[in-house]
Order: structure tokens, then sequence, then C-alpha cells
């Protein structure tokens, strides 16, 4: 059980695994109001960044869930980088089976929604963990703009236009289900860019270092196809953000 090798490279040396910058995922640990001991379970937690840093930040406790032993170790030389070692934990493990043994103050999966089939699906699965009045944290696309045509739906990483809501169908399918929407952070343009260009930039690099690997075929091409599909499509119709969520 891992997360396939192409994953691991393109992320490179990035820390955040999502269209967010770090100022952006202090702000959401700022808004949200955490307090000293708060618990969190955050599900595909990648490289472990959100938990490291709300826990030097704010002083958190909590345990990350990721498929990806590479990521899971990054996540675990991150915490004691930081001196967080003994206030957080990285578990090996498929996050949409994961059982946490106790009820947590939050309760996270930023921008993995796959795990439940869907963003309702996923709050169901989180709020398992939560105790009674705890707070969820979800991570969603949307479209920022409605697709003009199925290119666009394609180069956004959607199958169909339905895949994503726009934003206000967003915050209402919440809604529906029977969460309040209390707090919102969103990815904009430019942290947009910063995650997209940083994996091209990677990508050259190990295109450099290895000529020679079975992936190089299909890495050379996405460095030369996504560079326009971001430019084109993604920055303009795709939206990002962090939802904070509050049972009714």
């Amino acid at each position: 059980m891992d997360l396939d090798r192409s994953f691991v490279i393109r992320e490179g040396d990035l820390r955040i695994l999502n269209p967010f910058d770090a100022d952006k995922l202090a702000t959401l640990g700022r808004v949200i109001r955490l307090r000293p001991d708060d618990t969190l379970l955050d599900l595909c937690s990648g490289k472990g960044e959100l938990l490291c840093t709300w826990a030097r930040a704010h002083g958190v406790r909590g345990t990350g869930v990721d498929i990806s032993t590479a990521f899971t170790t990054a996540a675990r030389r991150r915490a004691a980088a930081l001196g967080v070692a003994d206030r957080v934990r990285f578990v090996h493990d498929d996050a949409a089976g994961y059982v946490h043994p106790a009820p947590v103050d939050v309760a996270a999966c930023i921008g993995a929604t796959w795990i439940g089939g869907g963003v309702t699906g996923t709050i169901d699965l989180l709020a398992r963990a939560l105790r009674p009045g705890g707070m969820l944290l979800v991570g969603e696309p949307y479209w920022r703009r409605e697709p003009p045509d199925r290119e666009t739906v394609a180069a956004c990483h959607a199958t169909v236009r339905d895949d994503f809501d726009d934003l206000p169908g967003l915050v209402g399918r919440i809604q529906g289900h029977g969460w309040d929407v209390v707090e919102m952070v969103l990815a904009d343009q430019d942290s947009w860019d910063r995650y997209a260009a940083a994996h091209w930039l990677t990508l050259r690099r190990w295109l450099d270092a290895h000529p020679d690997d079975a992936l190089a075929g299909s890495f050379r091409r996405e460095l030369t196809e996504d560079p326009l599909r971001h430019v084109r499509y993604r920055r303009e119709y795709l939206g990002w953000g962090v939802f904070a969520l509050l049972r009714r």
C-alpha cells in the first residue's frame, strides 16, 4: 500500500500539497481559533505541514494519516525539525478506512475528498472521529467561472462539469447536508501559480537527472503541456478553498 512513484516525484520539495501557501495555512489556523491542546485528525495529511506548523504556533496535538510512505517519512522529519515530534504523530495507512481511537476537536481532509466519494461523503467520514461540538475542515475545488466547454472541464481535472460545484453551489451543498460553514480560506491565482509552477521546475530538474527513466516520456509530455493548461484553464476557471464546518 503506497502512493504511485510519479506523485512523490512531482511533489518534490513542496511542503503544502495543495494550492495553499504558508500564509494561507497560518491564516486558517488562526481564524478557526485553535486552542492549546486541541486534538486534530488530518486524513491524507501529506507531508504534515498543517499539523506540524499548527502544533508549533498553537500548541495543538494531532495525528496525520497518509497512504504515502515517502510523505509520512517527510512529515516525521518536519515534526522533528520544528520541535513538535512529541505533539504530533504520522501513520502510514489508507485514510479512507482509518479508525481513530478517540474523538477529536478538529477533523480535517484538505483536498482529498475522493476518500469519501465526494465532499458530503467525506464530511460523513470525518464526522465519525469528531467529538460533539467539534469542527470539520474540508478542502475542495469549485468553479471560479462557468467552464465553456469539455476541454476546459478536462483541463481542470474533472470528467464532467458537475464533478465540481460553483462556490455558492458548494456552500449550499454543505449546508444542505446539515452543517454550517463558519469560516473559509480560499486559494487565489497566486497560490495556484506557486503550487503549479513548483511542479514544473521539479519535473525539469528530475528529467535532467534521469533522462532514461521509465517515467521520462510521460513527464516530458506533462512539462510541455501543463504550463499551458494552467494559464489557459486552471488559474482562470478552477477555485479551491478550505471550509470550516460545525454541525447544525
